[in-house]
């Protein structure tokens, strides 16, 4: 649509036929471009949809603005086929001609319906402007709506297409509402799509976001936060289902590793307990934790998931076997915890052991093992440590002090041989 000279003085006749030029150049652009808005897809189907929401009241208001559109055409249609016959009266427009035609082509001749009022007067300038102004409104309505309808409901229905595979493949392998989260998952997945497939039909203007400072036809993008967000959840179900075939195609060695898993725990349960009953035998004035039972509870669980594939209910399976697998190492680790610090007293016997022998060798190498001091000291040390209980407190002072012993005589001693074997 084009925009008409401003009003001035009498035109003549060279101005006179320019500007009938150029007002039936804009009569045929605003012709085209109302005829192209009548025609138009998006406003074909929200004549024919049934609207609810904020599109059936827009909609509504843009009947009425193109109703007034066509008012306004018809109008300045009238006005410029009768500027036409003015100046086809004669080849020399007389100069009552040209007033009139000045008039006519720059004051406000054109009288329309007004809302509200018996008529509204505009100047052929300012109605092409209103002419624009409703016609931009109209189209930027009509051309959302299209956009939201050409991109949203075929995108759902591709949606619940997947939907629906998924569903009968989650059926296939015991995924059912109100007996696995991933079935009611698909439920509220399915109820919301239908909804919201509903609405984007009903009131597609409801899901269109408009672009800031954009003033073009249009300016926006459908607003898929819905869609997307259920994409995503389905998504996520599909892998909760993908977990479910897997645990159907491999759950019999995933048995298998727990059942060895959970006994080499009982077995190093076991060897804990033994250990415990010779620790507290062999070494006295010593705290030994007490050894837990075998854990019933994971064999229990365990004896159900066998029980589960045996029914194919994978869809329980799945997350008890998960559930079970890291259960089951915690429980290994929580053994060989329990044997360390049951035996923990042994080891410490045993480390004074070797460090009394280490000392004893040392002291040989150096030509002491006869000393009376350094014998005595050993016998008593050894004795404490190969006798039962033992209390490692006492035995662990009787070493130092074999070691305290043995030091100070080879520092007497001082020869660089001995100071070699020093550094053994």
């Amino acid at each position: 649509m084009g925009v008409t000279d401003p009003a001035g003085p009498v035109m003549d006749r060279d101005e006179v036929d320019r500007a009938l030029a150029r007002l039936g150049q804009e009569h045929e652009a605003i012709e085209t471009s109302l005829l192209a808005l009548q025609d138009h897809a998006g406003r074909r189907l929200l004549e024919g949809a049934a609207l609810t929401g904020v599109t059936r009241e827009r909609w509504q208001a843009t009947e009425a603005r193109i109703t007034l559109l066509w008012s306004y055409f018809d109008a300045y249609t009238a006005v410029l086929r009768g500027a036409r016959e003015i100046r086809a009266r004669r080849r020399w427009s007389s100069r009552d001609d040209l007033t009139e035609l000045t008039e006519v082509l720059r004051g406000e001749s054109v009288s329309v319906p007004g809302s509200g009022k018996l008529s509204e007067t505009f100047s052929l300038s300012t109605l092409v402007d209103r002419m624009n102004e409703l016609y931009a409104t109209s189209l930027d309505l009509v051309v959302a709506a299209d956009a939201v309808w050409s991109a949203l409901p075929a995108r759902i229905d591709l949606l619940a297409a997947e939907l629906q595979r998924t569903r009968k493949l989650a059926h296939s392998v015991g995924v059912r509402p109100g007996e696995h989260p991933a079935g009611d998952d698909l439920e509220r997945i399915t109820r919301i799509l239908t909804k919201l497939r509903e609405d984007v039909v009903s009131d597609p203007l409801a899901f269109w976001v408009a672009a800031e400072g954009s003033s073009a036809p249009g300016g926006g993008r459908p607003d898929t936060t819905v869609y997307d967000r259920e994409a995503r959840a389905l998504e996520d179900v599909r892998r909760e289902i993908d977990a479910v075939l897997t645990v159907r195609q491999d759950a019999e060695q995933r048995l298998i590793r727990l059942r060895d898993v959970l006994s080499r725990a009982d077995r190093t349960l076991a060897e804990a307990r033994t250990a415990r009953g010779e620790v507290l035998a062999k070494i006295a004035a010593t705290e030994v934790p007490v050894v837990s039972g075998p854990p019933t509870a994971l064999q229990e669980q365990l004896a159900a998931a066998a029980e589960y594939r045996r029914q194919a209910q994978w869809h329980r399976l799945s997350p008890l076997l998960e559930s079970l697998e890291e259960k089951a190492e915690d429980e290994l680790l929580r053994a060989r915890e329990s044997l360390t610090a049951v035996t923990a007293p042994l080891a410490v016997r045993a480390e004074l052991r070797g460090r009394l022998d280490a000392y004893k060798a040392k002291v040989a190498r150096h030509g002491l093992a006869e000393d009376p001091f350094l014998v005595e000291r050993y016998d008593a040390a050894r004795r404490m440590l190969w006798s039962a209980p033992c209390d490692l407190r006492v035995a662990e002072q009787a070493v130092l002090r074999y070691q305290q012993l043995a030091a100070d005589l080879l520092g007497q001693r001082g020869t660089p041989q001995d100071h070699r074997g020093d550094q053994s």
